[in-house]
Formats: C-alpha cells, structure tokens, sequence
C-alpha cells in the first residue's frame, strides 16, 4: 500500500465526498483505512464482564469503521493538492515516495 499511518488524505467517492482527515491505521491485507472523522459508524454494545478487571460499559459507541484505499487520495504536502503517489529508488537504493503532480518527494 502506497498511503501510511499520518498521511493527509481526501474522500473522493461515498458519502463522506470532500472530507479530508489523516490516517489512523492501515489494514494491508483487506486494502482498507481508517481516517480519522470519516465514515462514523454507531455500535450499540451491553456492558458485560472482563474476567475480575472493570467491567466494560455498556451504551452507544461511536467510532470512525475501515473505508476501501481507492476510495481516498492523499493531498500533495508541498502544492496541497490531490495527487496519486508513485515509488522509486533513491541514491542509496531506498524506497521513496514521491507526488506525481509535483513529483516532489513525499517525506
């Protein structure tokens, strides 16, 4: 995956269309993320017990739930645009991402 934890991001598809939020986790292996203040999911859970630690509370939860990585963009830290993300090998043969509407370095 080309987007990691900190990235600023941008929703271009869905109900939360135009918001942009940073990400909080990455979950490779089913490409989602989690961004923060997007897509804000309602859990209703009953209290129950821990096994001798405080029990948890019971009550309505409400959480930011995985959305799908093609569904976001991240936004150019140098143009604060939105652009695709290319990777390449530097001098000393690291990856490296980079913009590919400014073709800055990302990082």
């Amino acid at each position: 995956m080309r987007i990691k934890v900190g990235d600023q991001v941008e929703v271009i598809s869905g109900n939360d269309k135009g918001i942009r939020g940073t990400v909080q986790r990455v979950i490779p292996h089913k490409n989602r993320i989690v961004v923060s203040g997007v897509n804000m999911v309602k859990k209703h859970q009953r209290p129950r017990q821990t096994g001798g630690r405080t029990p948890s509370q019971g009550g309505i939860i409400e959480f930011e739930a995985p959305v799908d990585a093609s569904n976001v963009m991240l936004v150019c830290p140098h143009t604060d645009e939105l652009t695709r993300i290319g990777v390449r090998r530097s001098e000393d043969n690291r990856r490296v991402r980079f913009s590919k509407k400014s073709g800055k370095d990302i990082e």
